[in-house]
């Protein structure tokens, strides 16, 4: 299918969420999900089947959550990788009003903010695979329940690309996909070459870009805020890192114009040998993790790096029931419902 095709089959789904309602997003998703569709959701939803599943699982929770849910997508890409997959790629945030609890996280009565990567396999024009991260810690962020160590990045709110073009990504990839794919084969030359400048970063990325991490890691700009924040403490706790490319990972990629993406369940395999990394104690223990991306170019280097990372999978790798904190936290802190008066009656 051609991208626009494979985009149009996601449209419904797209539309029903953009203004959420219970009954349309079932329906939606019943009309676009294989009744077999595999999908793949981040921690703790985990594997589910078909599109009951992912409603009753993930979106009955949310909406019951935040009533007023909108849907903001910011990239949509989609495409057909080198393996011959047709896949749908979207970038954005969650948003809406924050009435009652979610997973044990207290609602604020406040609007609220929650990016989210998602990915769509389709095969004759539906769905059969999904695979997507839901920051949820950045809703512990604003609801003042963050259980972890503090992140060593900013907290914003994710913005989609500065060029304004993300829901309009169109034209051959081919360029940019292979631009990314070496920063990726360059950046793995360190740490077994002690040399930082081995990665050549000044070359790949533009000399102002963003990297905006998962909630737990943060935002950085440039590249002295992705070393620092970022990267130095990441190949500290765990300079073995190993991506798809490297053995028998599973990654999907595909690319437009001056955008790429990759979809990985997981895509990375590392050992957590050194300390430093997110406040983990370096347990000798090796990790998978899954990690979304979406990279856009800009005069030949990347300009914007948008990674969300299943860090909430990872802790339970590591024995760090993050839930069970929160409701250590919940033992003094009301999770009752919350009702915002509308201010026209006395």
């Amino acid at each position: 299918m051609t991208p626009e095709a494979l985009k149009s089959v996601i449209a419904p789904l797209r539309a029903s969420l953009a203004s959420c309602e219970a009954a349309s997003a079932r329906a939606a998703l019943s009309a676009i999900l294989s009744p077999e569709a595999v999908v793949h959701m981040c921690h703790p939803f985990g594997d589910l089947s078909g599109p009951e599943a992912l409603f009753q699982t993930c979106y009955a929770p949310l909406l019951r959550a935040l009533p007023d849910l909108e849907r903001r997508d910011m990239i949509v890409m989609a495409g057909t990788t080198p393996e011959g997959a047709d896949w749908v790629g979207c970038m954005g945030n969650y948003m809406g009003s924050f009435l009652s609890p979610l997973l044990g996280i207290r609602p604020t009565g406040h609007l609220v903010h929650m990016r989210y990567h998602e990915f769509f396999r389709i095969v004759d024009g539906e769905i059969v695979e999904m695979q997507a991260i839901w920051d949820l810690p950045e809703l512990m962020v604003q609801a003042g329940v963050w259980p972890m160590a503090p992140q060593m990045g900013a907290f914003l709110c994710t913005p989609g690309p500065q060029s304004g073009d993300g829901l309009a990504v169109n034209g051959d990839g081919a360029q940019a996909m292979t631009h990314v794919i070496d920063m990726l084969t360059a950046m793995c030359r360190h740490p077994a070459d002690p040399d930082p400048k081995v990665m050549e970063l000044e070359r790949y990325w533009h000399p102002r870009f963003n990297w905006y991490g998962p909630t737990g890691i943060g935002t950085a700009r440039g590249i002295t805020g992705f070393r620092n924040w970022h990267q130095i403490p990441f190949l500290s706790g765990m300079p073995d890192r190993k991506l798809d490319a490297m053995g028998d990972l599973m990654s999907a990629w595909i690319a437009q114009g001056e955008y790429v993406c990759e979809t990985g369940w997981p895509n990375m395999r590392l050992t957590l040998s050194g300390d430093g990394w997110m406040g983990i104690a370096p347990s000798g223990r090796e990790v998978l993790l899954r990690s979304l991306d979406f990279w856009r170019l800009e005069g030949g280097r990347i300009r914007e790096n948008w990674v969300l990372v299943d860090l909430l999978d990872l802790y339970a790798q590591v024995g760090v029931d993050v839930f069970a904190r929160l409701d250590a936290f919940n033992k003094t802190r009301s999770l009752a419902d919350l009702h915002v008066p509308d201010g026209m009656t006395p």
